[in-house]
């Protein structure tokens, strides 16, 4: 994509990544893609915002060029550390090798430790500002959205916030950088979700804190480092990211995320007997076979839905290790105080349900019932796996 501006003076620089297939080398993004939003701001003194990954450095500087020359960069304001927002940074600095980096201590030592640069560094402390000439910028210290250094940079005049990671999301760019061109709005608020519960989700209060911290502060622009410019409807993506951002402490309304695993179908059995009873109770259900599924696409659901059922088999005297791969995920990303019910199958001896008690403790789940019975379910087994299943979607409702 060619330079786009956002406001007089100040540029959309990014590139569009459609062949990364992992992002952090964990998350899924071959279908989805993602972009790595840059931005540059022309003035009496010249500014580049966040950078990008160190692919299609070409395209890269190249939209730099046709706005300005390299060499007279006067400023690279780093708002983040991590390689996706600092790849490009030796190549930049060798084009500008007088620019100065702006950073907060935490990423001033960063920068040393990866990428071996210590000089032309300035460290600035949150709310202080600096003036590009009839630009203001003007720096906020936003710690563990989503690592401790992280800052976001306010340009005053034009009102727009660069957000870093803050209110990003998944997704390659269609054409469309701003939301009011987007036509596919769905697809980059799901994918918001999913960034947000894979990248995000563990720092919650942090998020609520900066939320809370810039409230007063008048955003015509959000320009994150990912997703969708939010140009019309800045507030939209603030809501979503601050309603999600209560789930880490207050689960949410409603919902019912089912996780199964099954190795003979017996479990799977079982499983649609428990669906159809939440389904009759007229409670929404997200289903994942967790043997075919990413955790990725599962953690969005488990942070947005109030109860959780999970079935499976015991394997080995413990839960079906794709089960256990999930519910550890789960913990490692604090999605805690949801509602919880637990189904499995056993041969010649359980295990399987006493795994799933632990994990569900250590997460604080309560667990509201559980069905347990050996080989295959009979018709019996099945009615009370339906039972069972609308017994705890009226749960979960009420």
């Amino acid at each position: 994509m060619a330079t786009i501006p956002l406001s007089p003076n100040i540029y959309w620089i990014g590139v569009n990544d459609r062949t990364t297939d992992l992002f952090e080398g964990l998350w899924p993004i071959t279908r989805e893609g993602v972009s790595y939003n840059s931005y540059l701001i022309r003035d009496k003194k010249k500014a580049v915002i966040d950078l990008a990954k160190s692919l299609k450095s070409d395209d890269f500087f190249t939209q730099i060029a046709e706005i300005t020359p390299l060499s007279e960069i006067d400023y690279i304001i780093i708002n983040h550390m991590e390689p996706d927002h600092t790849g490009m940074l030796r190549l930049l600095k060798r084009c500008a090798p007088d620019s100065q980096i702006i950073a907060t201590e935490k990423a001033a030592g960063m920068l040393q430790t990866f990428y071996g640069v210590d000089n032309h560094v300035r460290v600035v402390k949150d709310n202080e500002t600096l003036s590009l000439g009839n630009h203001t910028l003007r720096f906020a210290s936003t710690p563990f959205v989503h690592w401790p250094e992280t800052m976001m940079t306010y340009e005053e005049s034009s009102k727009i916030l660069f957000s870093c990671d803050g209110f990003g999301g998944y997704g390659a760019l269609q054409g469309a950088l701003f939301d009011d061109q987007c036509r596919d709005i769905a697809f980059y608020e799901e994918e918001a979700l999913r960034y947000y519960a894979n990248i995000v989700a563990k720092f919650h209060g942090a998020v609520v804190k900066a939320i809370d911290k810039l409230s007063n502060v008048e955003v015509k622009v959000i320009a994150p480092s990912h997703g969708l410019v939010w140009r019309e409807n800045p507030q939209r993506i603030i809501d979503l990211y601050s309603e999600w951002s209560s789930y880490g402490k207050n689960p949410p309304p409603s919902g019912v995320t089912l996780l199964y695993g099954s190795m003979y179908g017996n479990t799977e059995r079982m499983m649609n007997a428990v669906a159809q009873g939440v389904a009759d109770s007229g409670v929404r259900i997200n289903i994942f076979d967790v043997t075919r599924t990413h955790v990725s696409y599962i953690l969005p659901s488990l942070w947005v839905n109030r109860g959780v059922i999970v079935g499976s088999p015991t394997y080995e005297g413990k839960l079906f290790p794709p089960v256990a791969q999930v519910l550890d995920m789960a913990q490692n990303k604090s999605i805690r105080h949801r509602r919880a019910a637990l189904f499995g199958s056993y041969g010649w001896s359980g295990g399987a349900m006493k795994q799933a008690r632990a994990f569900c403790e250590s997460l604080q789940w309560d667990i509201q019932d559980t069905v347990e019975w050996a080989g295959g379910p009979t018709n019996h087994d099945l009615e009370k796996g339906r039972e069972f299943g609308a017994r705890f979607a009226r749960d979960c409702k009420a």
